[in-house]
């Protein structure tokens, strides 16, 4: 059956402050992309936009923007997991044949209602992300003998990797002193043990295998989808809060649909939300054994976060999803300048939403 390929991308410069609308953001980055294939024969017949921000009739309008009149036009909304979902709504529209080529745009702006839960009563009143991060957190430690010097090395790590990415809303190395004198916030989390909601957007063109190669020489391709939904409330997400059932289930999926193994992966994006959260990553994805988190952030067998992840890029919640998968197609293209990691030929996106509720998981191949 014919693959679907990611035949370019782009991303914002993800920011603090901005004048711009959701719909205006979320063009940047497709203005890049078309002007690239000016000089193609190049149809968009679907346009997918990611966000969680509220607006309304969200992809026409952008669609309208950049001059498109696609058959299929789509906004999607699942938290910070919408990105991924997006792109999994794209692949399925050109693996039906419904569509040849799909453009997905996620944006977001910094002041977007889905940074705190409100609707989610089993949290009570504490909705912000950091009070069931902290949860984790202790779990873990308790658990495992994580430390607190072990989560704030990936900070450490993911700010070291953000200083060689031009987009990146963090471009200053840290050291772990620097985040364990960071304000404390929750037991035991930090200031620093925390991206940043900001503003940005990123966007990837999808393609059939047979129009792929009419549009670049070096497509990439989605090779393996997981995805997993435990709940919506956090009172149903897990009975062990030292793993996150979801991306283990999502995880399972997708190297079953590529028939490869954690050790293949040469490159992954991680969802490091919040410190904790990379560390249970590392063992819910199969990449070190159950407890060995900790430990394994200081490894140099896979690549992980090299534009420097949610903690040091900065976290558009609707265009995260998007913005891991650009990162993944330009490190297995050869496209990612100074942090390009060399010979990379397997590639992962892990993304997930609200405590791990949901979780998708994609795996993306060079060939």
């Amino acid at each position: 059956m014919s693959r679907v390929g990611i035949v370019d991308q782009s991303t914002s410069k993800f920011t603090k402050d901005t004048l711009l609308s959701v719909e205006e953001l979320a063009c940047e980055p497709c203005k890049e992309i078309l002007e690239r294939h000016k000089n193609t024969d190049l149809k968009i017949d679907s346009v997918f936009l990611s966000t969680t921000a509220d607006v309304q009739y969200g992809s026409t309008i952008v669609s309208e923007y950049l001059g498109l009149k696609p058959r299929i036009s789509q906004r999607l909304d699942n938290l910070c997991n919408s990105g991924s979902n997006a792109i999994v709504s794209a692949y399925s529209m050109i693996k039906s044949g419904l569509c040849k080529n799909a453009l997905v745009v996620g944006a977001d702006i910094k002041q977007t209602k889905g940074s705190q839960l409100v609707w989610d009563i089993s949290r009570g009143s504490f909705t912000l992300p950091v009070y069931w991060a902290a949860l984790f957190a202790k779990v873990h430690m308790r658990r495992y003998g994580t430390t607190e010097e072990q989560m704030a090395s990936v900070t450490v790590k993911n700010r070291k990797n953000a200083y060689l990415n031009r987009n990146a809303l963090f471009r200053k190395k840290i050291s772990v002193k620097d985040v364990m004198d960071s304000k404390k916030l929750v037991e035991p989390l930090k200031l620093l043990d925390c991206s940043y909601v900001c503003n940005g957007a990123s966007a990837i063109l999808l393609s059939n295998e047979a129009d792929s190669k009419m549009y670049t020489d070096f497509p990439v391709w989605i090779e393996g989808i997981g995805s997993s939904v435990e709940a919506a409330s956090f009172s149903n997400v897990s009975s062990d809060l030292s793993s996150i059932h979801s991306t283990k289930s999502a995880s399972d999926m997708a190297y079953s649909m590529t028939n490869i193994t954690p050790k293949q992966i040469d490159v992954a994006e991680l969802h490091d939300a919040f410190t904790i959260m990379e560390i249970m990553a590392y063992e819910d994805l199969g990449f070190c054994k159950k407890g060995d988190g900790g430990k394994f952030v200081s490894q140099n067998d896979i690549s992980i976060n090299p534009r420097g992840g949610l903690l040091g890029t900065g976290h558009p919640l609707g265009a995260t999803g998007v913005a891991q998968a650009v990162e993944i197609s330009e490190q297995l293209k050869g496209l990612a300048g100074n942090r390009q990691i060399k010979d990379c030929k397997m590639g992962l996106v892990h993304n997930m939403s609200a405590a791990g509720s949901s979780s998708l998981v994609l795996i993306i191949s060079k060939d």
